[in-house]
């Protein structure tokens, strides 16, 4: 999933061949998704965050157009992260590519799934190819016997990382439940009314949190008058509804462009950061205060009485170590100053995910506390962060993780050990400790393995043998005088 091969160059030599409508959704991507350093995904392949959302939503089906390696490798990560059901897929090859046939066969393909007693809404996603190419979804119908069919295009060269992905598709989701409220009533979320939240002051939270997260921060509102609303990726549509029918927007993962954008539209105001921490849940509380307008003094109650206990939990939780920390999931700041609070040195923070308003008070935080903060970040950036602080833990990326390991040094998989933990209030202060303590105590054993297996294993020695690696420089020696060989014979043919 990672060995992504859609490259600019792709969209560059499609984009005439390409609608007015494909030009402008591109365009929209470059703006609100800047891409960085590297010019192609380096985690896995964007799509995957748009086919999550759909594969989590009840009475939703989601139908791919793509490359069959493509499709094969989103279908299976899909289903390891717990999808349930089936992933639909329109195949093609030139020939229907290049005539339009492969329009015609996802048309085809929506009319056929469009069942209104099992789907709300089908999903119709365009992987590079079909983007590059100007399949325009935009010209499918927008119901179908009543469900709802939303097309987007998630390409590798448009989209740089799947966080953001999610974001397309949620705020594709936004903008059409928008124009049906717009359009008359609509239905409230199922058990809305029966818990009171219908006349509710709410507040929705964007970003793909962890279960408990929501019902901490329900809690930190209370006493604010307030509720925790939709979380936005949502389960269902009507809840869509919901989010956009908020007092506040709380952008809890920063990188929700479109979704902010629908969410502004609507004249919701929207909140940056979170409650991580003292100090980010005492600044986060006062920010939905003022835009809720609820009276400073109230809010400097709820203040008063949540983050003693949250220094409490934090000071029973230490973490006394220097840890990087490196990600793709967009929630890398937050992680980094619980850190801080939990009294870890944290002197470099990189996300692949862009700088955003809704990250500008983590950043300042953190940078304020001698952390480096890196947008956009790169697996080599990260690797050198890794060189130059040499920290007790560093938390990461796979191939991050993997490369600090052959160094000895204890590291963790953020997505899997890291995200999916508590990370607000008071819940959030002690979730931590244990499993990076954990890590860093690991350093002995790292040793010992090291001493016992030396270099094995590295270098020219790498892979299975059955007999002791010889070394074999003359190999070496001749292989390298057949390629500047043929470098030069390359460069004598480009003067001719």
């Amino acid at each position: 999933m990672s060995n992504c091969h859609a490259t600019p160059e792709m969209a560059l030599a499609q984009r005439q061949s390409q609608s007015a409508a494909t030009r402008e959704t591109l365009d929209r991507y470059a703006a609100d998704y800047p891409k960085g350093p590297h010019d192609q995904p380096q985690s896995m392949c964007p799509a995957f965050g748009a086919l999550r959302v759909g594969l989590r939503m009840r009475r939703t089906a989601t139908v791919v157009s793509g490359s069959a390696c493509c499709v094969y490798g989103l279908t299976f990560t899909s289903h390891f992260y717990g999808a349930k059901r089936s992933v639909g897929y329109v195949p093609f090859n030139s020939e229907s590519l290049v005539t339009g046939k492969l329009f015609e066969d996802i048309r085809d393909a929506v009319h056929e799934q469009a069942d209104p007693a099992r789907l709300d809404t089908l999903v119709v996603i365009n992987l590079c190819v079909p983007t590059a190419s100007g399949v325009p979804l935009q010209l499918l119908p927008k119901v179908i016997n009543g469900v709802r069919i939303i097309g987007i295009d998630v390409p590798g060269f448009g989209v740089p990382t799947h966080a953001e992905a999610k974001d397309v598709l949620a705020g594709a989701m936004l903008q059409r439940a928008r124009s049906e409220v717009e359009a008359g009533p609509v239905a409230a979320p199922k058990g809305w009314r029966e818990q009171g939240l219908d006349a509710a002051r709410t507040v929705s939270l964007l970003g793909e949190l962890f279960p408990a997260d929501p019902m901490v921060i329900g809690m930190l509102l209370a006493p604010l008058g307030l509720k925790a609303g939709p979380v936005v990726p949502t389960r269902e549509w009507r809840e869509l509804y919901a989010a956009l029918d908020c007092t506040v927007a709380a952008a809890i993962h920063p990188f929700y462009t479109a979704s902010v954008r629908e969410l502004q539209a609507a004249g919701r105001p929207v909140v940056g950061s979170a409650p991580v921490g003292a100090d980010g849940t005492a600044a986060w509380l006062r920010a939905i205060g003022e835009a809720a307008e609820v009276p400073s003094a109230r809010v400097e109650a709820a203040i008063a009485a949540i983050v003693p206990t949250i220094r409490s939990a934090l000071a029973r939780s230490s973490i006394q170590a220097k840890v990087t920390v490196s990600g793709y999931e967009g929630s890398e700041l937050l992680v980094a100053r619980l850190l801080v609070e939990s009294g870890a040195t944290v002197p470099y923070v990189g996300t692949a995910c862009p700088r955003t308003p809704w990250s500008e008070p983590d950043r300042l935080w953190l940078e304020a506390r001698g952390c480096e903060v890196q947008y956009r970040a790169s697996l080599e950036q990260d690797l050198a962060a890794v060189a130059r602080h040499r920290p007790q833990l560093a938390i990461g990326t796979t191939p991050l993780v993997q490369a600090c390991k052959e160094l000895a040094v204890p590291s963790l998989y953020f997505t899997n050990l890291i995200s999916a933990r508590p990370l607000m209030g008071p819940a959030g202060a002690g979730s931590l400790a244990q499993v990076i303590n954990g890590a860093i105590a690991n350093q002995a054993r790292f040793n010992r393995m090291r001493e016992f297996f030396g270099d094995t294993g590295q270098g020219d020695r790498a892979g299975v043998w059955t007999e002791v690696p010889v070394l074999r420089p003359e190999f070496r020696a001749e292989t390298r005088r057949q390629v500047i060989k043929l470098m030069k014979r390359r460069k004598a043919e480009e003067m001719v």
